[in-house]
């Protein structure tokens, strides 16, 4: 393996191609092999825990979970940056990382299966993944085993009959915003990708692949469909933005989006945790999301809070955190 990295992932996995598209903006040389059962022995070698991307270095260790893949390899390869040199860009790019793993997956996974339509799409290729010499008749049956076992998991990630209108209206607000912000640059935080892009796109990528979120991204947002396109191969394509040139149309993005919606809902699911609440409600904007709590996402959200805690000097920050609802709770 001194050759290169092997990432163990699959196309319909969004932390797989957050991970791949990172490899392949820095240029890192690696093999892309899919999570089945000629991979298996492979992936219980070096897998600590049954998820993927799966990443094995030249030196045979494995390093899972996205966000920590991308931290440890930055520090390995550290050119081209993927940071913005804007202090307040900088964070803010960290923070739309996280938003983007930990809400933007609440969209592409009520989306994925919430209908017939997208059922019957993303069964079908995830049978195929697995078995892909599978008879018809036995591709259909596992075809219907994934449908089954992954409706029946919507709520893992709080999709149910009263949360549903208030994720399906996020994502086409989200829409709207995402593309007036991508009419002006081709990445997100200026002329090349950021740490933000990569965790924003998985989740981006993988509802373009499904039915009813591909049309709706291809008949209403083409600047967010071209960046789609425009991160499967990221490449710079020039400089990052300051934060006072990105502003105008991402702070409407981190107000709404990320300080209404994922931050009041990130604080209160760490709340049901520490107090032991199987259930838990949390009142955004002017409607109620009530689901179980996410173990992983109190973690990450303690990731976040190290890297601001790293952070020097935050005055300029905290003005901008404070303005879009972000900044109660990252103190903790």
């Amino acid at each position: 393996m001194a050759d290169g990295y092997r990432i163990i992932g699959a196309e319909m996995s969004p932390y797989s191609v957050k991970v791949r598209a990172y490899f392949r903006y820095k240029g890192i040389p690696h093999s892309w092999i899919l999570r089945n059962a000629a991979s298996q022995a492979e992936f219980e070698k070096h897998a600590k825990m049954p998820i993927i991307p799966l990443v094995i270095s030249p030196d045979g260790t494995g390093i899972q979970d996205s966000t920590p893949i991308i931290d440890q390899v930055e520090k390995l390869h550290p050119e081209p940056s993927i940071h913005p040199t804007d202090p307040v860009a900088r964070f803010i790019s960290v923070l739309i990382e996280e938003f983007g793993d930990e809400w933007g997956n609440k969209w592409m996974f009520h989306y994925r299966w919430a209908r017939d339509v997208d059922q019957i799409s993303s069964a079908g290729r995830i049978a195929r993944m697995r078995a892909p010499t599978a008879s018809e008749e036995q591709h259909e049956a596992l075809a219907a085993q994934v449908a089954a076992r992954m409706v029946d998991r919507v709520w893992f990630v709080g999709s149910n009959a009263m949360t549903a209108p208030l994720i399906e209206a996020g994502l086409q607000d989200m829409l709207g915003l995402l593309d007036a912000h991508l009419a002006a640059r081709p990445y997100l935080f200026g002329a090349r990708p950021a740490y933000g892009d990569f965790g924003l796109w998985g989740q981006f990528y993988e509802m373009w692949t499904d039915p009813t979120v591909g049309a709706l991204i291809g008949g209403r947002a083409p600047n967010v469909l071209d960046w789609i396109h425009r991160m499967l191969w990221p490449r710079a394509e020039g400089a990052f933005e300051s934060w006072t040139s990105l502003a105008p149309t991402l702070m409407p993005i981190l107000t709404k989006q990320v300080g209404r919606q994922f931050w009041p809902w990130t604080l209160a699911n760490e709340t049901a945790l520490r107090d032991g609440k199987d259930e838990f409600s949390v009142t955004l904007g002017d409607e109620v999301w009530t689901q179980k709590p996410q173990k992983y996402h109190a973690r990450s959200l303690g990731m976040l809070r190290a890297k601001y805690a790293e952070i020097a000097d935050k005055k300029d920050l905290d003005l901008v955190l404070a303005a879009a609802g972000c900044l109660a709770g990252l103190r903790a």
